[in-house]
């Protein structure tokens, strides 16, 4: 990437893309180890919170359980990981970050069922993965929700910069 002033190069944009897919893939099989075919850690000796609906409302519907909510603060920590890095922080970088971390989280669930033997894409399907509540145009709606915000940091993050206004002696 280049410098926080200046937007990514269309390459370095591509690049980035398929880090966070590979990235994806490699915990997407992380998981799969973890959670076999109970997904949302069903078989998981984790605590579990399903009645409180604010907290709910921000899994997305799902069950709070203390593996996803580590899983999340800690992705969410390495994602952060470049800004402790360089000790430089912008609304662009974050807004990056942002975007490309709903991105991973996309690409992982996808591939958890695309890579999971016990699953498969074919039951990426209301009855095939209940966690997933809320459903649109055939996807879990949060892959449509998390696209389309990712879709908007990333523009955010990529615009060209204003020029600043001529300063009036």
């Amino acid at each position: 990437m280049s410098n926080s002033t200046s937007p990514p190069s269309p390459l370095g944009l591509a690049l980035l893309l398929v880090w966070i897919l590979a990235a994806a893939a490699l915990f997407a099989q992380v998981e799969i180890q973890i959670e076999g075919a109970q997904g949302w850690a069903a078989g998981l000796p984790t605590w579990r919170i399903d009645n409180i609906p604010w907290l709910k409302a921000l899994f997305g519907g799902r069950a709070v359980t203390g593996y996803h909510l580590f899983v999340f603060l800690f992705m969410f920590v390495v994602f952060h990981f470049p800004i402790f890095l360089t000790g430089r922080w912008t609304w662009r970088m974050e807004s990056l970050i942002q975007g490309s971390l709903m991105l991973f989280w996309i690409f992982e669930d996808a591939l958890w069922f695309a890579l999971n033997p016990a699953y498969g894409l074919h039951r990426l399907t209301p009855d095939g993965a209940p966690w997933h509540p809320h459903w649109l145009l055939g996807l879990p709606a949060d892959y449509l929700v998390f696209t389309g915000s990712a879709a908007l940091l990333w523009y955010a993050a990529l615009r060209s910069p204003k020029p600043s206004p001529p300063k009036i002696p």
